[in-house]
């Protein structure tokens, strides 16, 4: 099997067009809306690829953003169609560092950078939040992502 194949079969890739609400006044992605698009990506990845949605997750547990790392190579404007990628470039106990990487149309790359994810558990009081490792079926689904 071609290694590129299997590099494609590891990345987790949603597109998004880029509307108006995601622009400033001088017609390009605002940077904020870009960490909101990469949270929508890492959101569909859990739902999508990890059958762990949000929506249940948070009953109990939750997978906040500890580190983020980002450059912004080239702008995105009003239109354009982004293709957003994210794969696993390590795991732990329990979090996890994904590799991301968005690019338009013409393949460039608009921003990339790395996100560590950490599992937590939350109280029922909503009070406390402490790391949890990953159960063993999350570990194979997620390095089901791994590069």
């Amino acid at each position: 099997v071609n290694r590129y194949i299997l590099v494609e079969l590891c990345i987790f890739t949603k597109q998004e067009k880029i509307k108006f609400k995601h622009i400033d006044y001088a017609g390009i992605v605002f940077y904020p809306r870009f960490l909101e698009m990469l949270n929508d990506l890492v959101e569909d990845w859990f739902e999508e690829a990890l059958d762990r949605p949000f929506s249940k997750m948070h009953e109990t547990n939750g997978i906040p953003t500890v580190d983020l790392k980002i450059q912004f190579k080239n702008p995105a404007r009003l239109g354009e169609v982004l293709t957003k990628k994210l794969w696993v470039k390590d795991i732990g106990f329990a979090s996890v560092l994904c590799g991301f990487q968005f690019v338009n149309e013409k393949e460039v790359t608009v921003l990339e950078g790395e996100v560590t994810l950490v599992n937590v558990k939350i109280a029922e009081d909503r009070e406390k939040i402490k790391a949890e490792g990953f159960s063993e079926e999350m570990k194979n689904k997620i390095m089901n992502y791994k590069l």
